[in-house]
């Protein structure tokens, strides 16, 4: 069985690729959040955050071969836990990363963390657009809260989303829910709706709709601020689908019958 690391728009497709292969997958994420996971009979999931400890009594329990992680590109600590968890094992590691999606423009501004995105993005004078999730919301709380600029974060339609946003103490008149990834229209409505001048977003590649807000930051004025992704990359990294089944089928030999 091959445990695949999940959580994004590419759990789906990644993991009935590497079904049809011949492989068992497990896909494993962090929430319960419903997830499109692919059809295939040899699919299945368990959800819930996993330390590296945790992975590696699961991977005895279900016997898994090798640990595919496709979790999200700004999951450091997931990341780090899944490669402590396969060097425990012996078990190949292998990781999924999306294109990189970074244009910097003269409305684009690059930060290193969100710290550093935060004071960017508060230091126009505008109402600022997150776009960042709910786990890093405080440094823009605290900046909106120093500078009297307001701040509009958009997490996923969640209880634990939600809470974030009440802990960080953003009214929930400021908060907009939904499950991405959103369209230009999406976007240019949120930024009419609130008046947004600049707009913060991670690099996460097409998939996570970085496109769509690039365009609508430049059609109505706004500045953009992206935060870099950490370096997390190993030595078996693939952008590439067939090429990472392909790795799989050399390091794990043995397999199903392909049906």
């Amino acid at each position: 069985m091959i445990l695949l690391l999940g959580g994004t728009s590419e759990t789906a497709p990644l993991a009935e690729a590497i079904a049809e292969a011949g492989f068992a997958v497990m896909v494993s994420t962090a929430s319960d959040v419903p997830l499109a996971i692919g059809n295939h009979p040899r699919i299945s999931r368990r959800s819930g955050l996993l330390d590296a400890e945790g992975m590696v009594q699961l991977a005895v329990e279900l016997n898994i071969r090798a640990i595919v992680d496709a979790s999200h590109p700004y999951a450091s600590a997931g990341h780090a836990h899944a490669k402590e968890a396969a060097e425990a094992l012996g078990i190949p590691y292998l990781q999924w990363s999306r294109p990189l999606s970074l244009r910097v423009g003269d409305f684009v501004s690059v930060a290193h963390d969100h710290e550093e995105a935060a004071r960017i993005a508060f230091s126009f004078g505008k109402p600022v657009l997150l776009t960042t999730g709910s786990r890093n919301l405080l440094q823009y709380a605290v900046e909106s809260e120093t500078t009297g600029i307001p701040l509009i974060a958009r997490v996923l339609d969640h209880s634990d989303s939600i809470r974030a946003c009440d802990v960080a103490g953003i009214p929930g008149d400021r908060v907009i829910t939904g499950r991405g990834p959103f369209s230009l229209e999406d976007n240019l409505a949120a930024i009419k709706e609130f008046g947004i001048g600049v707009v913060v977003t991670k690099d996460s590649g097409e998939a996570g709709g970085v496109p769509e807000k690039v365009e609508a930051a430049r059609l109505t004025g706004c500045r953009l601020v992206m935060v870099k992704r950490p370096n997390t990359t190993s030595d078996r990294t693939y952008e590439d689908a067939p090429e990472l089944v392909a790795a799989i089928k050399a390091l794990v030999p043995n397999r199903l019958p392909v049906r």
